[in-house]
């Protein structure tokens, strides 16, 4: 803020006098969002009118149709940034938030008092100032401080209101101010260069360039392949267990390659020289020269093996291991976690902290050891800290809420699916943080052979025993899977094994394998890479995510982040005009200097100018020593080769010509010369970068732009043509050209073609191809949608349609899935009819698919046991409840023992929350009470694991008192 504004909040907010003599004041509490002023009203009591601003309720003006009008002549107006004037910004009222500040001018006049309740960061401090200086309210304001939404809480943030914190103000308006002045500079210099409509930013460009920089490691990698040996080895029927496996890791005292031995272009890192690369043909003939010889163990060691439990989560942590165990987006956690916090289940999600209260410590405490037992809690309060780099200012991590944690199964009758999930997870993770280490045995052995051909060959073998759970028992964080990593929990046992014991090997295999590029970052990587470089905060990871995929710049294939073409070129030119503001380094140390204003150690206005104008800021080479931002983005424009930096050369086909990626106006295509002519061929937007080869390219090449010509229809005439198009391959019918006279005009043209029907088209089923298809099968899709025939009941009509997403049936607003693409010619009205008198299902469900194997019949429920393919991957189900299989489960070798043993863990832990509208709030108090002693089998299955466990948790579900709410009538305080 500046001085007089400084001057102003000061006079207008004062501390606490923590209610003593406040009794019988009319107070107004103003928080962002409507649940939260809903949920707090009765904790506060009649005194208090509890009203929500709905978020911001003003900004920088969006665009120059915002800009008042005496300042529309201005030079900086359409900044929104009076840069000459101590970069004072010009705030508006939105247009759609104009009638609720009416509400709360209104609102004041009949109180005594105004807290300002926003949330407990940065942008809720800055929200709480500009609600100051919009109301312009003649009492006394507050600003009231909470991090959970509980009745305790509540009352004690309105006891202890303190003064707006001018500093995290500035902090918040400068990075509002900085991102304004980025995105309006260097955003024009895209759409000049690149193409319309695209934008930059301070955060979203770097993560962008992150994910492009990826794919074109991908793009370079070369793959290299090596083989090795695989064993079954044998310790005799007194062994248990008798067979383990191992795998040959040196031969004659040469370290065999692995992957990690190999670089990206395929060689051997460094010389190379003491390490020995197997051949296809050498490991198959080794493998036989090893087999029927005699083996022994050459070493045994054996060490204990301790797992310290995992931090509660703070929000980067939740967002990714939501989005590994819960195949979460960030975006989707957040809102979920914002639900939570709101209706006062968790704390304040946005914190960079990991740090619990005393009182949540003896809360996880307590409940871990009425669940587990004693001896399964740490010996002594387990605190975590960490130095957090530009902190945000929650002070605790992400818990459920109140000095008495309810458990999942309390509290699942009230939350929906999502909702549930998400608290399941944070309370584990908060129990088992106060939990004990794991501890194990760790083995690894070394196994020597000699071939009959004399090579001496030596096999490793590891294994991992968990011996005490500890906080494994309550929760296992998952693993990147894609990255190698393994489970915590995850055990291989080795026989009991002697130095110069004999062993036989009942199988020997020659193993091929091949090194893989890095995988592509999904949500959680990429959040985790951006906090691993200091870039941008975690509360805005979910809305950065957002915001490059909604920019076109990053697309999803399953969950790994792919880059555009347009991203290629937009990363190419800030690199290469604009490398300082897509630099790591520079952009992690933003993040210091803006720490330096909310620390109150940097002057907002002097900092600005020096990154706008240039000064001494920063480090050598910075934006300011440049001479500035507005000077860098002025003095490059010129210099920008709009060609050259939406080319982007790939590879040359087989007779020597360069194949190259251009970047349009209308989207990607390819590009080759060959003699001295342009040959062009579109590129299906759904194809990868790393994916598009020599082969694909000639492929595409072969397929003209114009379209391979089938045929004329035969009833209309039109020609029919099919093509390669930006969302995959499809058929379709060329119009005749309008006559219009030869001198007439682009906007004549234009408007005849407007006029003309629209040709039909239609997309190649996946058993096609564009140069395969024929007249007939084009016609055919042409055709559709095809009328099935009309409801006799509603009278509507049916019609089978090819979408996006594969066939379906349409009656009104009514969609089905159907099973082929087949069927979308030969559905009759009375199957139509039937798929529509059973009840919808949604997502993958909707189309029934066979099983991946059948088991039998369940010897509990006597229902038969099939394996199917769910969205989390393969499951077994008998129809009443659904066990997912374990990463040790293969399908093939899949009995019905171990088929009915997970369905009968699953059906022990109960069934899964039902999704339910939230309770009525004049039923909570009842409904509570109710929850805590209906829930027990549910608070039983969720939280423990063994048999003990689930029976205290019964009972201690049973015994929890209920949360108590204040009524409406409550004393003021």
């Amino acid at each position: 803020m500046s001085g007089e504004q400084d001057s102003v909040a000061g006079a207008r907010t004062k501390k606490s006098d923590a209610g003593g003599n406040g009794a019988g004041r009319r107070r107004l509490v103003i928080v962002e969002s409507p649940t939260k002023a809903r949920k707090i009203a009765p904790y506060l009591g009649g005194n208090y009118v509890v009203e929500s601003s709905v978020g911001h309720i003003r900004d920088l003006p969006r665009g120059a149709a915002d800009v008042p009008a005496q300042y529309k002549g201005e030079s900086w107006a359409r900044l929104g940034v009076d840069i000459d004037n101590d970069f004072k910004p010009l705030y508006i009222v939105t247009p759609d938030k104009k009638s609720k500040v009416t509400e709360l001018k209104g609102l004041l006049k009949d109180v005594d008092e105004l807290y300002l309740a926003t949330d407990p960061d940065r942008e809720g401090e800055a929200i709480a100032w500009h609600l100051l200086e919009t109301l312009k309210p003649k009492v006394p304001v507050r600003r009231m401080v909470f991090h959970e939404v509980t009745e305790q809480a509540i009352r004690a943030a309105a006891d202890a209101t303190r003064e707006l914190d001018a500093d995290l103000v500035d902090a918040q308006e400068t990075r509002r101010i900085l991102d304004r002045l980025y995105g309006y500079e260097v955003s024009p210099v895209l759409w000049k260069k690149v193409m319309p409509k695209l934008s930059a930013g301070r955060v979203q460009s770097v993560a962008t360039r992150i994910v492009v920089e990826r794919e074109r490691e991908r793009m370079r990698f070369t793959s290299a392949s090596y083989w090795d040996i695989s064993a079954t080895m044998n310790a005799g029927p007194d062994a248990a267990p008798r067979n383990f496996p191992a795998r040959l890791v040196s031969v004659d005292g040469a370290r065999l390659a692995t992957g990690r031995d190999f670089d990206s272009n395929g060689q051997l890192k460094g010389s190379g020289k003491d390490i020995r690369v197997l051949g296809e043909a050498d490991a198959q003939a080794l493998a036989q020269a090893l087999r029927e010889r005699d083996f022994k163990v050459a070493s045994v060691e054996e060490k204990p093996y301790s797992r310290k439990p995992y931090p509660p989560f703070m929000t980067s942590t939740l967002q990714q291991e939501a989005g590994r165990k819960l195949r979460f987006t960030s975006e989707r956690t957040m809102r979920v976690a914002q639900k939570l916090y709101e209706n006062g289940y968790i704390t304040y999600m946005r914190t960079d902290s990991t740090t619990l209260s005393e009182s949540a410590i003896s809360a996880a405490r307590s409940q871990a050891t009425q669940l587990y037992g004693k001896e399964f809690v740490s010996p002594s309060p387990r605190q975590y800290t960490r130095k957090v780099k530009n902190a945000q200012e929650a002070h605790e991590a992400i818990r459920p809420s109140g000095e008495v944690f309810r458990t999942p199964g309390q509290v699942a009758s009230e939350l929906d699916t999502d909702g549930f999930r998400l608290y399941e997870m944070i309370w584990q993770r908060t129990i088992a943080s106060q939990m004990a280490d794991a501890k194990g045995t760790t083995m690894s052995v070394r196994i020597v052979g000699t071939a009959i051909s004399g090579e001496e060959c030596t096999f490793a073998a590891s294994g991992r025993t968990i011996t005490f759970a500890g906080f494994l028992k309550a929760y296992v964080e998952a693993v990147d899977t894609e990255a190698g990593g393994e489970a915590d929990d995850k055990q291989s046992r080795l026989p009991v094994l002697v130095k110069d014991q004999g062993l036989t090997a009942d199988e020997l295999s020659a193993d091929g394998h091949s090194t893989s590029p890095p995988a592509r970052y999904s949500e959680p990587s990429l959040v985790s890479k951006l906090e691993e470089l200091g870039i941008g905060r975690p509360s805005t990871y979910a809305s950065i995510i957002k915001t490059i995929q909604d920019r076109g710049y990053v697309w999803k294939k399953g969950s790994a982040l792919v880059p555009s073409w347009v991203a290629f070129a937009v990363v190419a030119l800030m690199e290469r005009h604009f490398e300082r503001l897509v630099d790591y380094n520079f952009t992690a140390g933003l993040e210091d200097e803006l720490d330096r204003i909310a620390n109150g150690d940097e002057h907002r206005a002097e900092w600005l100018s020096k990154f706008y104008f240039g000064g001494d800021l920063g480090v050598e080479g910075s934006v300011g020593r440049l001479g500035g931002l507005k000077k860098l983005v002025d003095g490059s424009v010129e210099g920008i080769d709009a060609r050259e930096i939406n080319s982007i050369p790939m590879f040359s086909d087989a007779e020597g010509h360069q194949v190259v990626v251009r970047v349009g106006r209308y989207g990607p295509y390819l590009e080759r010369e060959v003699n001295g002519e342009s040959q062009r061929a579109n590129l299906p937007e759904d194809l990868p970068p790393d994916e598009l080869s020599p082969e694909i390219a000639e492929k595409l090449f072969a397929t003209p732009q114009e379209g391979r010509v089938l045929g004329a229809d035969p009833v209309s005439g039109h020609e029919i043509v099919a093509k390669e198009g930006r969302f995959g391959p499809y058929v379709t019918e060329l119009l005749p050209e309008p006559e219009l006279p030869e001198d007439a005009t682009a906007a004549q043209k234009k408007a005849a073609k407007a006029k003309l029907p629209k040709p039909r088209t239609g997309s190649l089923f996946k058993s096609m191809s564009v140069e395969t298809i024929t007249l007939d099968e084009a016609l055919k899709l042409l055709s559709l949608p095809r009328v099935v025939g009309k409801d006799p009941e509603s009278g509507d009509e049916i019609t089978a349609q090819n979408g996006r997403y594969g066939p379906y049936l349409k009656k009104g607003t009514d969609s089905r899935s159907i099973q082929t693409e087949d069927q979308l010619f030969s559905i009759t009205l009375e199957e139509a009819l039937k798929i529509y008198s059973e009840p919808k299902q949604r997502g993958r469900s909707a189309t029934a698919r066979p099983p991946l194997k059948e088991l039998g019949d369940d010897p509990v429920s006597g229902k038969p046991m099939v394996v199917k393919d769910g969205r989390f991957g393969p499951y077994v189900t008998d129809g009443e409840y659904n066990a997912t299989l374990r990463k040790t489960d293969s399908i093939e070798e899949l009995t019905a023992e171990r088929g009915a043993e997970l369905l009968a863990e699953k059906r022990a832990k109960g069934p899964a929350p039902k999704r339910k509208a939230p309770a009525r709030k004049t039923a909570a108090a009842k409904s509570t009470t109710k929850t805590a002693a209906a829930k027990t089998t549910t608070a039983k299955s969720t939280t423990a694991k063994s048999t003990t466990a689930k029976t205290t948790a019964k009972s201690t579900a049973a015994k929890k008192a209920p949360v108590k709410k204040a009524s409406s009538t409550a004393k003021a305080k």
